[in-house]
């Protein structure tokens, strides 16, 4: 494809505000009469770069022969600066702060020796090139010469020299082809050869930090310095004054045409020198030697032709559309830059007519299927502001997917689907896919049979795939809505006892919440729910009968006979003997009294103790204590019964009736016995005749010594009576009363 650009230049800052500036030039020449002349040169300046101006009063020095002192020197001003705009493009985008400038000087002069047998040598000098100059050592710190030669044989016949027709391209697009016509118009029509030749170097960098600015290594040096003059010097490899700019392929000159062309692939500066030799009847007249700069960049595509779209992809050499057997074809221009682009042209060639559209995008009806080959134009005979990019599209023949299904609209079973898919001009289907809308895919069966668990609309689809790998789906919805051929009843308990929960789960297919449901439990209740849990409350034996409609009117009913059955339910209950129970009588016997158990779990205090219908206990402490008995029926089900039996925390305290306490170590206290765990608030009070208080206890442990309160006189011997009272476990209080004899 071929593009055109964007150019990204670069122009080097002049170290020197009154040196880096050449671009280029050439001096040309008038023959008057007489020996009277006219010389013009054209001189090329980097404006952008803040270099020197043109010189206003630029010395032109005429040397004769190899004469080292000039006969004349002649200062010029400008005589006029052109702006130098790049080609008159409107696809050409050239960035701010590129400037070039040409400077014209010109002068007449009379050679008083003329014609002369010597040649007439015209020069001027100036320094400097620019910095950046890819192609040539050292090119901040040289000039250049710009000169040409009168030679014997020009003045003998008053030859005017040629002038170049245009001025060379500002820029250069890197990897791409380069055509330039670099020819000249010869007034006398002369021979002219054209070829690559070494510019010449002319002044140097003295005056800018000392030194003779006006002398041959000066940067305006006036006199301009005698012939000969010497060459720039390229950096070699890879240049040379006949490869300036390399380039795949190199880029040359036609020395007939005197046309440049290749493709240059470095980018950079590069100094170029190309030379016009003219001949007259094989004899050399003169040589017109240009001195320019030419700049490579790289360039981006203003103008893109490109496309987008369905079934477009690209390819090396264009874009390949396909059609799956559509004929009314749409392609999407995706081109850049609209901006500038004027012109659009689809064209399509056929065997006997050409297709054309001029809309952006393209919308083109064509004749049936087959190959087209095509172009997409864009701006068709604008040469630098065009492209164009290849259209290869295939349209093949259509698929016309189809298919019939038939099914029992009542009773459920196979639904069987016929397809009736075909390919236009005999094409071969080479894949299908049925999908069912239940998450089921079949790609084996041609003609396929399926079976619907679930009822309702099913949206069935076909997709035909043909060798181009081209597809067509086809969809229908299939309302399904029978009734299950079989219904299929599966309840969680068939067996069980007084109350029991069953969970009716049901099996049959299709049925949905759109269907009637109806159940008849056989004990009175019903349920319209699809799988429903029913509680018996009573014993029976049960039969089931379930009614299904569809929502079409569809019916079928089932009746299961005896396929519930509930038992009575278990009865726990036992007895225990004996029925009261103490810490002295901590033993029992526990007695099952239970109905329709097999099975028995005894519990004392929430512990199992017992698996037995009966069984003994001791009580290893009173109090209450539960006892729960739980019964398991044939099929599972329990009862629990709970009683509480209070083994009884009884205390016993018993005092002597006599007591002697005279120190013979035998019955010398009065002191009490028993059982007393868990007694409280003990008090025993001992009286005289007069019932007087002799002796006081608060403790099991205290004694009478005989003596009053244990410390005082003896009691004489006699009958004295006592009470004893205290607070059982259970909170209860106890008394005692009697009388103790003492005995002296």
């Amino acid at each position: 494809m071929k593009h055109l650009f964007t150019l990204f230049l670069f122009f080097v800052a002049m170290a020197g505000l009154q040196a880096k500036h050449i671009i280029g030039g050439v001096l040309s020449y008038e023959c008057l009469g007489d020996g009277n002349y006219r010389f013009t040169m054209k001189m090329y300046r980097d404006c952008a770069g803040g270099g020197a101006q043109f010189d206003n009063g630029a010395p032109f020095s005429i040397y004769k022969g190899d004469s080292q002192t000039p006969i004349a020197t002649i200062l010029r001003p400008v005589s006029q600066v052109i702006p130098i705009n790049p080609e008159d493009n409107p696809c050409l985008q050239i960035p701010p702060g590129v400037c070039v400038e040409e400077g014209i000087y010109i002068f007449e002069y009379q050679f008083a020796d003329w014609p002369s047998d010597e040649s007439y040598t015209i020069s001027y000098q100036r320094c400097c090139r620019n910095e950046g100059v890819t192609n040539i050592v050292n090119p901040d710190d040289i000039g250049a010469t710009f000169t040409i030669e009168l030679t014997p044989f020009a003045q003998a016949v008053c030859n005017n020299s040629p002038v170049y027709n245009d001025f060379p391209p500002i820029v250069i697009c890197a990897n791409e082809p380069l055509n330039y016509d670099h020819s000249a118009f010869d007034p006398d029509g002369d021979q002219l050869i054209y070829e690559f030749c070494a510019p010449f170097i002319g002044g140097g960098k003295a005056g800018l930090g000392g030194g003779n600015q006006f002398g041959c290594d000066g940067i305006t040096p006036n006199p301009a310095c005698p012939p000969p003059y010497e060459e720039v010097e390229f950096v070699n490899p890879p240049f040379s004054p006949l490869n300036p700019m390399g380039g795949s392929p190199t880029v040359s000159i036609d020395p007939v045409t005197g046309m440049l062309t290749g493709t240059p692939n470095l980018q950079g500066q590069f100094t170029v020198g190309v030379c016009i030799k003219e001949f007259r009847n094989g004899q050399l007249l003169s040589i017109v030697r240009r001195d320019f700069q030419f700049t490579v960049t790289e360039c981006e595509p203003l103008v893109d032709a490109s496309m987008g779209g369905l079934n477009v992809q690209p390819m090396s050499n264009g874009y390949r559309v396909t059609s799956c057997g559509g004929t009314d074809i749409q392609i999407l221009n995706t081109s850049q830059d609209m901006n500038h682009i004027e012109e659009v042209v689809w064209r399509f060639k056929l065997p006997d007519t050409t297709l054309n559209a001029s809309s952006w995008d393209l919308n083109m009806t064509f004749p049936g299927p087959g190959i087209y080959e095509g172009a997409l134009l864009l701006n068709p005979g604008n040469i630098g502001c065009s492209d164009s990019t290849k259209v290869h599209l295939e349209i093949y023949p259509e698929i016309h997917p189809d298919f019939d299904y038939a099914y029992d609209t009542c009773v459920a079973g196979p639904v069987s689907f016929t397809n009736k898919s075909f390919i236009d001009e005999g094409g071969q289907i080479a894949s299908f896919s049925w999908d069912f809308d239940d998450g089921t895919v079949d790609t084996a069966n041609y003609h396929a049979t399926h079976i619907y668990n679930e009822p309702g609309d099913h949206l069935v689809s076909l997709t035909i795939r043909d060798q181009n790998d081209c597809q067509l789906t086809k969809a229908e919805t299939v309302s399904y809505n029978p009734v299950p051929a079989l219904i299929l009843v599966r309840p969680n308990d068939t067996v069980s006892c007084v109350p029991s929960e069953v969970f009716f789960n049901n099996l049959s297919t299709p049925i949905d919440d759109s269907y009637d449901i109806h159940w008849d439990f056989g004990d009175g209740e019903t349920s319209g729910e699809i799988s429903p849990v029913h509680t018996y409350r009573t014993a029976g034996i049960f039969d089931i009968r379930l009614e299904i409609t569809s929502p079409i009117g569809c019916y079928t009913d089932t009746l299961f006979p005896a396929l519930i059955e509930i038992q009575p339910p278990p009865v726990a209950g036992f007895y225990y003997a004996p029925e009261v129970l103490d810490n002295f009588n901590p033993d029992v016997a526990f007695f099952d009294a239970s109905e329709y158990s097999v099975h028995w779990d005894w519990y004392i205090d929430g512990n199992l103790v017992a698996q037995k219908p009966d069984f003994e206990y001791s009580f290893q402490d009173t109090g209450r204590h539960e006892i729960m008995l739980v019964v398991t029926h044939p099929q599972y089900c329990q009862d629990t019964l709970v009683q509480v039996l209070d083994v009884v925390p009884k205390t016993t305290y018993f005092l002597p009736n006599a007591f002697s306490p005279n120190e013979d170590s035998v019955n010398d206290y009065f002191k009490g016995v028993g059982h007393m765990v868990g007694a409280t608030d003990f008090h025993l009070v001992i009286f005289d005749r007069w019932s007087n208080v002799i002796f006081e206890a608060d403790s099991l442990e205290e004694a009478w010594n005989g003596q009053v309160r244990n410390s005082g006189r003896q009691v004489p011997a006699g009958v004295y009576p006592y009470v004893v009272s205290w607070q059982d476990p259970r909170g209860e209080r106890k008394e005692l009363r009697g009388f103790v004899t003492l005995i002296r």
